[in-house]
């Protein structure tokens, strides 16, 4: 499986917009899959099925 990178465009509730860096598209997703203190901007990556916050 491929790594993945992603930024969060939005928190809606319990739900978060995640975009992919690379190719724009943008999915939603449950916060209780996301690592804590995800925050609108934080940027992620998605690697053996789990997201991780990355720091740049």
């Amino acid at each position: 499986m491929e790594t993945q990178y992603y930024k969060v465009t939005k928190i809606e509730g319990e739900y978060a917009y995640i975009k992919n860096i690379d190719t724009g598209d943008e999915i939603f997703i449950a916060m209780a899959l996301l690592p804590p203190d995800v925050d609108v901007g934080t940027k992620l990556k998605y690697e053996m099925l789990e997201y991780e916050v990355i720091e740049e």
